[in-house]
């Protein structure tokens, strides 16, 4: 779900009448970077899961990556998504699981709103491990389509970190077929982060 993803798509009838969509997913990066803040140790990672959306909006899955060789996380999510004539909307539950450090695991409730192009969100966490939970992600994202098939994809966020640093950060994907090209910087304080570039690949079948 939060990352570059190889769709495989089933459609399923359902009472003869609600369409039901079960989906696969896998994809590859050179570096898993979540919230500006690189999770793999700067190196790539492959992730795969599996999706079922209802024509009602309703959706769950789960979703898998590696963690460049310091294990894997597990996502497991649900939520309702939907839109009216001039606003798009997505609310949800989502668990962080991580399989070589469970202290670390930890839950949000997320919601955005999509008007005329211009996406932003907040993920309120609402469990955390063995620690307080309070801390809040606020984004703002708009896209653009380029010329030739490119697209452009910016995003803003800020990270308020309960009992950590706070930090924001700005990526662009440049998306190009199944290629997508990103840069990224996360500032905290007084201190800024290097840009960094990866490139991620997923494919729809």
């Amino acid at each position: 779900m939060k990352k570059t993803t190889l769709v495989l798509a089933m459609g399923l009838m359902i009472s003869g009448a609600a369409i039901a969509a079960l989906e696969a997913n896998i994809g590859a990066t050179s570096n898993y970077l979540w919230r500006g803040v690189t999770q793999s140790s700067d190196d790539g990672a492959i992730s795969g899961g599996l999706d079922y959306s209802h024509d009602s909006g309703l959706y769950a899955g789960t979703w898998v990556s590696s963690l460049g060789g310091t294990g894997s996380e597990v996502d497991y999510y649900a939520g309702f998504s939907g839109e009216t004539e001039s606003v798009g909307y997505d609310v949800g539950y989502i668990y962080y699981q991580y399989d070589h450090a469970s202290a670390h695991d930890f839950a949000e409730v997320y919601g955005s709103a999509t008007v005329s192009g211009i996406t932003a969100g907040v993920a309120l966490q609402v469990s955390n491990q063995g620690a307080d939970a309070d801390s809040k992600y606020y984004s703002l994202s708009k896209s653009f389509e380029l010329t030739d098939g490119f697209g452009l994809t910016a995003t803003g966020g800020k990270y308020d970190v309960d009992g950590g640093s706070d930090y924001s950060h700005l990526t662009l994907d440049v998306t190009k077929d199944d290629f997508t090209f990103s840069l990224s910087k996360a500032s905290s304080g007084a201190t800024d982060d290097s840009v960094i570039p990866y490139v991620s690949y997923s494919k729809t079948f």
